[in-house]
């Protein structure tokens, strides 16, 4: 199981991303033959304009203290996106976070979440665990009812990689991209309890969760187009766009805009749904 305390996560980070680098992709000469797969430390400390032994201090978490400047120069060094520099950031020099996960849903967002139907939308809290869905997300999703039940402890990743994955169009794809926004969160907490809980659960029980998590892949939220299938509803267009209230960074509504057809489908079936609770 892998040891998830800060600066082991930040060497465990640094060197996947040297590893996945040859000297060819960032302009130098290899020479001879090399017993090791990636670059060398003291070749990043050169293309970061740093100390060999500096470079390799902070990969082992051995009390170094890099400045911005320095972090955004390692970066450049590895060719990190943007998320990457941002998770790489994080982990280096930890912001102090809120440890208390604000749950509370503004009645502006709830009344957005009920008007915005056929469009399946939901919100996830800090610990992606589902706090409201509409009926849509209902159909789309296999969700219990909201409206009967309130808010269950039902976790989008554990839902997703138990109940739900299966039934979903490139589902192994999709798994990763979970996963590595997962990990871009984590990062904003990491002693949090409930988080070392959550990832040593899916840790244990996914092995798909096991070898994603070990590249050290991350990446922010981001917009994108989804296909899904279901035996009852048929083929289903959807935008995906994630929204996070300025007031509170730890909900992300996530609003799924139907195309025309999938809106008029699900239009008709919510509405069969209504006149037979009638």
């Amino acid at each position: 199981m892998e040891n998830v305390l800060p600066k082991t996560s930040l060497g465990e980070f640094l060197r996947s991303r040297r590893e996945r680098l040859t000297p060819e992709d960032v302009g130098l000469v290899s020479y001879g033959r090399r017993r090791i797969q990636g670059l060398r430390r003291e070749e990043v400390a050169q293309l970061a304009y740093i100390g060999t032994s500096w470079y390799t201090s902070l990969e082992q978490g051995r009390g170094v203290n890099p400045s911005e400047d320095v972090l955004n120069n390692i970066a450049r060094a590895l060719r990190l996106t943007e998320d990457e520099r941002q998770h790489l950031h994080l982990l280096a020099r930890p912001v102090l976070q809120d440890r208390e996960a604000d749950q509370h849903i503004p009645v502006g967002i709830e009344r957005m979440i009920q008007a915005l139907g056929p469009n399946p939308v939901f919100i996830l809290g800090r610990y992606w665990d589902l706090l409201m869905w509409n009926q849509a997300a209902e159909l789309v999703f296999r969700l219990p009812s909201y409206a009967d039940t309130g808010p269950e402890c039902i976790n989008w990743i554990r839902y997703l990689f138990t109940e739900l994955g299966s039934s979903i169009e490139d589902w192994e794809y999709g798994a990763k991209v979970l996963i590595a926004q997962f990990r871009a969160d984590y990062a904003r907490f990491p002693d949090d309890a409930r988080f070392k809980e959550l990832l040593q659960e899916f840790m244990q029980n996914s092995r798909l969760f096991r070898e994603t998590w070990a590249l050290h892949e991350v990446q922010a939220v981001a917009d994108r187009h989804k296909r899904r299938y279901d035996p009852q509803i048929g083929e289903m267009e959807f935008e995906h766009v994630t929204l996070q209230p300025p007031g509170n960074p730890d909900l992300k509504v996530m609003i799924y805009t139907a195309s025309t057809e999938t809106s008029v489908r699900l239009q008709h079936m919510l509405e069969a749904l209504e006149a037979r609770a009638k």
